[in-house]
C-alpha cells in the first residue's frame, strides 16, 4: 500500500520591492519642477535626491533631510501648507535627500545593514557635492530633522559639509537625550527581541492579527486614546519604546491617516549604535577600528569647534523623544564653544513630528526657519 503525504506547509515568503527607484513622492507641484535625481553614495548606496526646479538661478539651495524610517514625503505633505512651500515661495530653491534610512527606498527593509557613520561619511556629503556642483557655489543651507540632523552633526564636526551657509537642526543635535524608560525600553527590546526579528512595523494591516508583532501592538495600545494601531504604535509608543513622537490634536486627519506611508519599520540592528550615542549624551562614531571611518571623529561634542555655520537648534516644548536636548546643546555649546553662531527655538505645543507634519506647522514653525535663513542668505 502506498502512502500519500501531504508536503508540509511552508510559510508565505513576504513581498519586497525590488525596483531600483524610490517610491514616487506624493505632492501637489507641477511635475516638470520635480526632478528625481539618481545618486549614489561613495560606498555604492543607492539614495534619492529630488530637485524642486524654479527657473530663478540666483535663489540660494537649501537640502532637507528626514529623520529615520522617514522620508522626503514628510517636507511636501499635498494636504497642508508644507516647508517646501514656504521654502518657494520665500525665494529657496529646495532639495531633499533621501539617505539610506528612508522608507521610499526599494531596500529599506532588505538592504544592507549599516549605521548613522554610513550617513555622516558617505550620504549627507555626496548630497551637499552635488547639490554645489549643481547650483554654482550659490548659498546652501540645511534644514534636518532627528536623526538627519544627528548624522548632519557628525558630517560637520568631521569637516565634511564645509562652509554651509546656516544649518536647522529640529529635534536633535549633538547632545541626543532620551527619558530613562525610553533608554531602558530600547535596551531590553533589543536584547529580547534581536533573535526574532529585525524591524518594528508600523503599518498593522500589513502584518495581520496573527504575526509576532501583535504583541507589540497590544503593548502600544494600552491607554491610547485613538483606535488606529498605527497611530498607537507612532504617538503612544513610538516603536514601543514608550516616548511620543507627536501632538496628536496638531496632525489633519488626513496627514494622521498617512502615517504609515509617512513613517517606515524601525530597525533593531541599529540600536546598539543609538545606545551608545544616548548613553554618551553625544554623537560617537561606532565603528572605532575600521580606517574607513577615520575621518569622522569619535566624539563629534569634543570636535565642535569645527562647526563653521550658523545653527538654529529648534523644538517642540512638548518633544516625548529627546525631551529637551536642544534646550542642553545650546547650554552645552554657550559653554564649551562659545564662539560659535548657536541659538535655541522652543515651539510651545509641539512635539517632535508635528514641528513638520502638523497642520499649522506653517504658522507656528516654519516662520523661525525662514527667519533664521533670511538673516543669513
Amino acid at each position: 500500500m502506498i502512502f500519500r503525504t501531504t508536503p508540509a506547509r511552508r510559510p508565505a515568503l513576504r513581498r519586497v520591492r525590488t525596483t531600483p527607484a524610490p517610491r514616487p513622492l506624493r505632492h501637489r507641484l507641477d511635475p516638470a519642477r520635480v526632478e528625481e535625481i539618481p545618486l549614489r553614495a561613495p560606498d555604492g548606496v543607492r539614495l534619492g535626491l529630488t530637485r524642486i526646479h524654479t527657473g530663478d538661478t540666483g535663489r540660494p539651495a537649501v537640502l532637507l533631510l528626514h529623520g529615520h524610517t522617514a522620508s522626503s514625503d514628510m517636507f511636501l505633505l499635498p494636504e497642508t501648507r508644507n516647508l517646501v512651500d514656504s521654502l518657494l515661495d520665500d525665494g529657496y530653491e529646495p532639495w531633499l535627500l533621501d539617505w539610506r534610512g528612508s522608507c521610499r527606498l526599494p531596500y529599506n527593509e532588505t538592504g544592507q545593514r549599516y549605521t548613522y557613520d554610513d550617513v555622516a561619511l558617505y550620504d549627507i556629503p555626496a548630497a551637499v557635492s552635488h547639490i554645489r556642483a549643481a547650483t554654482d557655489e550659490r548659498p546652501l543651507f540645511v534644514v534636518a530633522h532627528c536623526i538627519g540632523s544627528l548624522a548632519l552633526s557628525l558630517s560637520m564636526t568631521a569637516g565634511l559639509v564645509p562652509g554651509l551657509a546656516g544649518v536647522v537642526s529640529q529635534g536633535v543635535f549633538l547632545t541626543p537625550k532620551l527619558a530613562g524608560r525610553t533608554s531602558l525600553r530600547m535596551s531590553v527590546a533589543g536584547e529580547l527581541l534581536k533573535t526574532r526579528i529585525d524591524h518594528i512595523p508600523v503599518d498593522f494591516r500589513k502584518v495581520g492579527l496573527w504575526s509576532r508583532y501583535t504583541p507589540l501592538f497590544a503593548l502600544a495600545s494600552r491607554g491610547a486614546s485613538c483606535p488606529d494601531p498605527t497611530c498607537q504604535i507612532l504617538h503612544n509608543s513610538a516603536w514601543g519604546t514608550g516616548a511620543s513622537l507627536f501632538v496628536h490634536e496638531n496632525l489633519s486627519a488626513a496627514t494622521h491617516d498617512r502615517l504609515a506611508e509617512l513613517l517606515g519599520p524601525a530597525p533593531l540592528w541599529i540600536l546598539p549604535h543609538l545606545r551608545r550615542i544616548e548613553l554618551a549624551r553625544s554623537v560617537v562614531r561606532w565603528h572605532e577600528t575600521d580606517r574607513r571611518y577615520a575621518a569622522l571623529p569619535p566624539n563629534a561634542l569634543d570636535a565642535a569647534g569645527r562647526v563653521d555655520a550658523p545653527v538654529l537648534l529648534l523644538s517642540g516644548s512638548e518633544n516625548g523623544l529627546w525631551l529637551d536636548s536642544q534646550r542642553l546643546c545650546h547650554d552645552v555649546l554657550a559653554h564649551r564653544q562659545s564662539r560659535l553662531d548657536v541659538r535655541y527655538t522652543e515651539i510651545p505645543g509641539y512635539g517632535h513630528l508635528d514641528t513638520f507634519l502638523g497642520r499649522g506647522a506653517a504658522l507656528d514653525v516654519f516662520g523661525h526657519i525662514l527667519e533664521f535663513l533670511g538673516e543669513r542668505r
